[in-house]
């Protein structure tokens, strides 16, 4: 006989009890079993009277082995009788035995079901996509810059100036790691130095010397600098600035793209190109916000050990982006100052949030008959194939199949909540 009481966070206990024949067919199982392994003096292994060995083996031995030999037959059946599966390592504990029967219990979560709100009609509203003149001509000066040339320059240094030079750091008039360089080329303005070091070397020209009295940032990565005066030795070898080529049909025809001939004909490319980068974020946005109302309408109580994992599954996936740039996970957290339980605990909330919205649309999937077909699936295939530039039979072989169909349910779910959204 097995009864489920499910607890708080989708933890429930699975209780199962065995009793007469049963359980005496176990107990005496387990005791032949262990009776084997006894040896006593004058008899031979295996031959030894079963009263003698009555003696040499406890009862509560014998129902304890009977226990760890049938726990997960009994498992399997009570789970088989109440509906549950376990989505963790189910615990064992006994809550009583005795010569008649045997009562364990065994604690494991379940993967809950969300129970929605309303998911019909919830608002849907995007920014707008429209550019603006100020956007345009933004976007036109930065390819400007992109064909732009650099020219000595014999006046003073600007912001936006490149300034070539050579420093060196002192702190207490000793020479720092890090703090020396010759020939260097810096950009005003750009904010690769600490705080005060561009800004003093504005107005400064080629051949100039100057000493910059300046303060490390308190949360500096290096500790022996954190904080710290210092004072930065500087010569200016040369200032050069940008030249930005004049925004005309040549320079339409210099930027190669195709059907572009004149000014008008790149300032149509460069607005429906800002236009198709503004829906795309104002979508995505809209996509965001609607998600969120999706999960806040719903309730459901998620288990730790489904959080946990979608944060090992995310720090997996950056250990892997870090990876490709030949820098292991221990390495980059340490160059970051951080450690590993840091950087679970700075995933802990999207992770929460990510399981919970994906609990909720398998419930509207469900609660709206949703189905993959053949034809969703294949596509998803293609997809995957195409975004990692890979043959389909090769991602149908790498691809779990059933987490790409739960994928693929999800995705129509949330199309559905999108298409019955009220958009304004």
């Amino acid at each position: 006989m097995s009864e489920w009481t499910l607890k708080e966070k989708s933890v429930g206990e699975l209780v199962v009890t065995v009793e007469g024949d049963e359980w005496k067919k176990a107990v005496e199982k387990s005791f032949n079993k262990l009776a084997k392994k006894v040896q006593i003096d004058g008899f031979r292994k295996g031959a030894v009277p079963k009263k003698l060995l009555e003696k040499k083996v406890p009862v509560q031995e014998r129902q304890i082995q009977a226990i760890e030999d049938n726990a997960n037959d009994w498992l399997q059946k009570g789970m088989a009788e109440c509906g549950v599966t376990p989505i963790d390592r189910p615990s064992l504990d006994i809550k009583s035995v005795d010569d008649e029967k045997a009562v364990v219990v065994f604690e494991f979560p379940v993967k809950p079901e969300a129970k929605l709100g309303e998911y019909k009609g919830l608002p849907y509203s995007m920014d707008s996509i429209e550019v603006t003149e100020d956007e345009l001509n933004a976007e036109l000066n930065r390819m400007r810059e992109t064909y732009s040339d650099m020219e000595v320059k014999d006046g003073e240094a600007e912001n936006g100036d490149t300034v070539n030079i050579d420093y060196q750091g002192l702190k207490d008039g000793v020479a720092f790691d890090g703090g020396t360089a010759e020939k260097y080329d810096l950009v005003l303005g750009s904010g690769s130095f600490i705080p005060g070091f561009e800004e003093q070397l504005v107005g400064v020209k080629a051949g100039d010397e100057k000493d910059l009295n300046l303060k490390f940032p308190e949360d500096y990565h290096s500790a022996d600098l954190a904080g710290a005066e210092v004072v930065f030795k500087v010569k200016v070898n040369e200032v050069k600035t940008k030249v930005l080529p004049e925004l005309d049909d040549d320079f339409a025809q210099d930027v190669n793209a195709p059907g572009v001939e004149t000014v008008d004909d790149l300032k149509k490319l460069v607005r429906e190109r800002l236009e198709g980068n503004k829906k795309n974020a104002a979508e995505s946005k809209a996509d965001s916000e609607l998600f969120d109302r999706l999960a806040a309408n719903a309730e459901v109580d998620i288990p730790e050990v489904m959080i946990k994992d979608e944060v090992e599954g995310m720090i997996n996936q950056m250990s892997s982006q870090i990876s490709q740039y030949g820098m292991k996970l221990d390495q980059y957290l340490s160059m970051m100052g951080q450690k590993i339980e840091d950087l679970r605990e700075s995933y802990r909330e999207n992770a929460e949030k990510s399981v919970k919205l994906r609990l909720v649309l398998e419930a509207v999937a469900k609660a709206e008959n949703l189905v993959a077909g053949e034809e969703d699936i294949n596509k998803e295939y293609e997809n995957i194939a195409q975004q990692y530039d890979m043959d389909v039979e090769r991602v149908k072989a790498l691809v779990d199949p059933e987490m790409l169909k739960a994928d693929v349910v999800n995705q129509l779910a949330y199309k559905f909540v999108k298409d019955n959204a009220a958009k304004a």
